[in-house]
């Protein structure tokens, strides 16, 4: 026996359905996953900025829903300590080493390398010329745990300079921002920092080629997303924006 279904009754049932279908379509077409958070060291905010913007349009199903820049060491600490991030971008292995040592992550890749500079004011009002002459310069420093901080502590050793900072900072932009303020007569910096800024001169000291910081990446977790990044960081466009923010690049490190 066929049923006849009034006209209303069928055409609710019929939207119902199709609604449905349509809801269906749409969540299997865009569905995005989870957003991913990424932390990386500050040494890379401009380089990150134009890769994160980049890789968004190349994959627009990622949604990068925040990026964190600061010193190496406290991003590995708040990630011990349980913050939530599926990308940690290191300025060195040591802190990498860390996290993924304390089961945190993939395996890391080195995708940058970066070299110490003389930051001074403009107008280089302490004459600043060499590591020698910091030692009677107002000067501030990264702090020692800080990438950037160990790196200056090799470099003046190195050169058998010692000196007395007025202050060491957390992170590298801290001790820019010092420099371009005219509250130090100098600071060393990462050759990459200092590209952009007209408030500052760089000034590379003898040896600086010697002592090299290199970059390792890693997702943290299983979010398909955090990995598309760490490809796409290590991929030949994200190596052409490393390499035009004034990073030595992942592969040219691997040969060196």
């Amino acid at each position: 026996m066929r049923v006849r279904w009034p006209l209303a009754l069928r055409c609710t049932v019929l939207a119902t359905v199709a609604g449905l279908f349509l809801t269906g379509c749409s969540a299997s077409g865009n569905s995005t996953g989870e957003p991913i958070t990424i932390a990386a060291a500050a040494s890379l905010q401009g380089a990150f900025e134009q890769i994160s913007e980049e890789f968004t349009a190349e994959h627009p199903e990622v949604q990068i829903s925040s990026i964190t820049y600061d010193g190496s060491s406290t991003l590995a600490t708040q990630i011990l300590e349980g913050a939530n991030v599926d990308v940690f971008a290191s300025a060195d292995e040591r802190n990498m080493s860390e996290v993924t040592e304390a089961g945190f992550g993939h395996e890391p890749v080195i995708f940058a390398s970066n070299t110490l500079v003389i930051a001074v004011p403009q107008d280089n009002p302490a004459d600043i010329d060499s590591l020698q002459d910091l030692s009677q310069a107002t000067m501030v420093l990264c702090a020692p745990q800080v990438p950037c901080g160990a790196a200056s502590q090799r470099l003046l050793e190195a050169s058998g300079v010692q000196v007395t900072p007025a202050s060491q900072e957390q992170n590298v932009t801290a001790v820019l921002q010092k420099v371009a303020a005219g509250e130090a007569d100098a600071g060393l910096v990462y050759a990459t920092d200092v590209l952009d800024d007209g408030n500052v001169a760089a000034i590379v000291p003898d040896g600086a080629e010697d002592i090299v910081n290199t970059y390792p990446i890693a997702a943290l977790g299983e979010n398909p997303g955090a990995q598309a990044f760490v490809d796409f960081v290590s991929s030949e466009r994200g190596q052409q924006i490393l390499e035009k923010h004034g990073f030595g690049t992942g592969a040219a490190q691997a040969n060196g």
